[in-house]
């Protein structure tokens, strides 16, 4: 066993929570820093389409905070530009989502947040290394899961200051 498979081990379980909980949720891009605070979107600028989708809101658009009005018009026409397969794969992962304990949830919340506030070369260490770790074959994959839980609090703490490694071991 070598001793990067912990690092390994951490950067897959924080990849997989925040790309899960991404997708899940399927949140709105974030602004920029420098953007503007959110205005707020009257409810006939949005498309047809996404009036549609949002209609459940139509009596209240008005009455939401412009953050939520931004975020439900994204989300809309982020929908709408979907293909069938990535819809279908949205509703599974959302209904997968809502089958979690609100523990549970509220958990993978905080390691989105965590992930989020990575600087933006680190988020991108931890992409590769959840797309390595996607590649890997099955049995690879449940192992290090395996490896994983069974580290303690401690073992886990000590492997998030490791540099990471350079390439998986096979």
């Amino acid at each position: 066993m070598t001793r990067a498979l912990p690092r390994i081990l951490l950067l897959c379980a924080l990849a997989l929570t925040a790309i899960d909980v991404s997708v899940a949720q399927a949140p709105p891009a974030e602004p920029p820093v420098s953007a503007p605070p959110a205005t707020p979107r009257a409810w006939q600028s949005l498309s047809p389409q996404q009036q549609q989708l949002l209609q459940n809101f139509q009596g209240k658009w008005d009455s939401l905070p412009p953050e939520k009005q931004q975020a439900l018009a994204r989300g809309s026409q982020r929908w709408i530009t979907m293909t069938p397969e990535q819809r279908a794969g949205a509703q599974e992962r959302f209904k997968q989502w809502r089958a979690l304990p609100p523990e549970q949830r509220q958990q993978l919340r905080q390691r989105w947040q965590q992930f989020k506030a990575l600087p933006p070369e680190q988020q991108q260490r931890v992409r590769e290394q959840f797309k390595r770790f996607r590649q890997m074959p099955p049995e690879r994959r449940q192992e290090l899961r395996r490896q994983w839980r069974q580290m303690s609090p401690e073992q886990r703490r000590s492997v998030v200051g490791r540099p990471a490694p350079r390439r998986f071991p096979h």
